[in-house]
């Protein structure tokens, strides 16, 4: 597929793909960044998003109740590239997520490395509840409606398997969560014998005092009382009132930070498909009871309830074209040296007070960063992140040179790449500037305009446009699963 790059305009082709609990599918978009002129460095900014294939809906293929079939999931993807007429060559960015209860199947990090390798040369793996509470935010439309609001909008992706929460006001997602709500989480087969049953699920029977096992035949009442139990957990962790102990064992993350003011609710994902609409549908599991549940609960909720644009396909439009940022166009690169993509970088946080700038506070301060992580330096590769560290001066700027290369001996020994990460355009400044006075010689990248959080992991893409834009992908909580 044939792209336009020029001067001031570049065209990238993005995916999203998404292998969920009880779905898998896939979207390409284009995503259109233009020279600012207005801005200092003449960064290119995102621009325009616009999603130019879809692929069908399947069923995620499972070899067992804890195995992904690895096989029939990469032949489908691999099918949908050559049915959209992409090679992987042509991506450029995007990310591959597992999520909901896929998550926890036994080879559930081995499909993911294996779709981004297989999918192209920058997709990002992922599975993070939190994470996925985010794109779903953007995908499902809740971001930009919170632009046009006063209100928080609080979005709700139920899936097969979870529900990922996220609060967001005037386009900023302020708080994430997760709980293991979702409408696969029990399946049957056309008689109503139990295909699977997922350990939530197991919590809730146990609440209910039921003692249901595979191959057990179950009534429609009690997959209506499970269904409304699930139901009374979802809508506590989205609400202002205090979750029962059963809401407090399904949730997978903290609860959000429920906000102070006017809220407006979004619900997206599998289950929202039945939420808003009376057609009865039966995929031999809870989701249509769960969603009418749900729907008759919410008078609730303390805001009015607005239907999206997208629903089932939220996360994986919100994975394609809401993950990348672009880097300023006065960065650092050695592009000889450093090996692209590189993929899962944790973000390490450096706080830096430039009027005790000094070779030694510099160092003691990325030391102080890194033992916050438990990292030990040189061990593995590490983007540290500076708000605003040092003035353009050449003589601060060697002062704040030497003190990463006071911090980082063991990383400089073993050649790892040095990851650099800056709020303001200083990163050309920077980059020079240790390339002439420290023995860092090669392995640098100084980049700037980016916004990070620590806790944030990163995948770095190859440059683009003569190292102009350098695509970076911020995540969270990657196959983070633990409370």
């Amino acid at each position: 597929m044939s792209l336009a790059i020029s001067e001031d305009q570049i065209d990238l082709l993005s995916v999203g793909i998404d292998v969920g609990s009880s779905t898998s599918h896939l979207v390409f978009s284009k995503i259109t960044l233009t020279r600012n002129e207005k801005s200092y460095s003449r960064r290119f900014e995102v621009t325009n998003r616009e999603v130019i294939y879809k692929s069908p809906i399947i069923d995620t293929p499972l070899l067992d109740a804890e195995t992904i079939d690895t096989a029939r999931v990469v032949d489908f993807f691999r099918e949908e590239y050559a049915k959209a007429q992409i090679e992987q060559k042509d991506v450029e960015t995007g990310v591959v997520i597992v999520t909901g209860e896929t998550a926890k199947k036994r080879n559930a990090y081995e499909i993911v490395e294996m779709l981004a390798e297989d999918a192209g040369k920058f997709v990002a793996a992922s599975a993070g509840p939190n994470f996925e509470s985010l794109i779903a935010a953007f995908g499902s439309g809740a971001v930009d409606r919170s632009y046009g609001t006063d209100a928080f909008v609080i979005s709700c992706d139920i899936g097969g398997g979870t529900s990922n929460i996220a609060v967001t006001h005037r386009g900023r997602v302020i708080s994430t969560s997760c709980i293991s709500v979702g409408g696969r989480l029990i399946a049957m087969n056309g008689e109503n014998r139990i295909t699977r049953i997922d350990e939530p699920a197991v919590k809730v029977m146990d609440s209910l005092g039921m003692k249901y096992k595979v191959g057990d035949h179950i009534s429609e009442a009690d997959l209506k009382k499970i269904s409304e139990q699930f139901s009374n957990s979802l809508i506590e962790s989205i609400a202002p009132r205090p979750n029962s102990d059963l809401t407090d064992s399904l949730m997978m993350t903290p609860d959000i930070e429920f906000p102070e003011g006017e809220v407006e609710y979004i619900f997206s994902g599998g289950v929202s498909e039945m939420i808003y609409s009376d057609e009865e549908r039966n995929f031999n599991d809870i989701g249509y009871l769960l969603g009418q549940a749900i729907k008759s609960q919410f008078a609730q909720l303390p805001g009015r309830v607005l239907e999206p644009d997208n629903k089932i396909r939220a996360t994986v439009i919100g994975a394609g074209c809401y993950t990348l940022q672009v880097s300023g166009s006065t960065c650092f690169l050695d592009d000889d040296s450093l090996d692209f993509p590189l993929r899962n970088v944790p973000v390490i946080n450096v706080d830096i007070d430039r009027e005790l700038l000094g070779v030694d506070y510099v160092r003691d301060q990325i030391q102080k960063g890194l033992q916050k992580f438990d990292i030990k330096e040189g061990e593995e590769i590490v983007a540290l992140s500076f708000e605003d560290p040092v003035r353009a001066s050449y003589q601060k700027l060697k002062i704040f040179a030497k003190g990463i290369e006071a911090a980082l001996p063991n990383t400089i020994d073993h050649n790892l790449p040095i990851l650099l990460i800056f709020k303001r355009d200083i990163g050309n400044s920077v980059g020079n500037v240790i390339r002439r006075e420290t023995r860092i010689k090669d392995n640098l990248a100084s980049i700037d305009e980016i916004e990070v959080a620590e806790g944030d992991w990163i995948d770095i893409g190859a440059p683009l446009i003569n190292g102009q834009v350098v695509p970076v992908t911020v995540k969270s909580l990657v196959f983070s699963k633990e409370r």
